[in-house]
């Protein structure tokens, strides 16, 4: 699930490569709509600006995404993970939060707060969330209040990793250009957070 930047941010793209080169059917979201695939910066922003104002429909668009892709003749169902940059890491944590199926999400410097905090045994997926130290999106207080959450929802399965220096956008190696405090790639992070993505999915899907 794509980055605020939207469905073209190379980091998506990216990811999903290289999940569809170790053998999974890997597919990348569009939670903004065909008409804006080649957004510019101030058309993605205003297109995540409209979602987050509307937190249910998101949620349900979201959600949807999920149950159209599971349908698809060349995926197992029983077997679907979701992993998020920003915006998407956001977005797969509130796939877990709905309840879905999903075995597995994965959060990369995603926002952390949410507008319905997930019920008691609503969770079914093993949760992982990666968060830089820095990171004025995704503060310390919001870390320590996702642990609080994943506790009283009861979810067995979960890991919130911090890392210490790193800020925002920590996986994207051209994050220097967007020009924004706090947006800073860190190559440590980057590589930790990714390869311990690779683990978790071994380890849910015995492959």
């Amino acid at each position: 699930m794509h980055s605020a930047l939207g469905i073209a941010h190379e980091v998506n793209e990216r990811a999903a490569r290289e999940l569809a080169r170790r053998g999974y059917v890997a597919v990348c979201t569009d939670l903004y709509g065909a008409h804006l695939e080649a957004a510019s910066m101030e058309q993605a922003g205003n297109a995540f600006a409209e979602n987050l104002a509307d937190p249910e429909k998101q949620r349900s668009r979201i959600v949807a995404w999920f149950d159209t892709i599971a349908a698809r003749a060349d995926v197992d169902a029983e077997h679907i993970a979701a992993v998020g940059f920003c915006y998407g890491g956001m977005s797969v944590l509130e796939l877990a939060r709905s309840g879905a199926d999903v075995k597995a999400v994965v959060s990369y410097h995603g926002t952390l707060n949410t507008h319905a905090r997930a019920e008691p045994g609503a969770v079914r997926s093993h949760v992982v969330a990666y968060c830089g130290a820095d990171d004025p999106y995704a503060p310390l207080e919001d870390v320590d209040n996702l642990r609080k959450e994943m506790i009283d929802a009861r979810v067995r399965n979960y890991q919130i990793t911090v890392f210490g220096g790193a800020a925002h956008g920590f996986t994207d190696p051209e994050a220097a250009r967007l020009q924004l405090d706090g947006v800073e790639y860190d190559a440590l992070s980057n590589d930790l957070s990714w390869n311990g993505t690779l683990v978790l999915l071994q380890h849910v899907f015995g492959r």
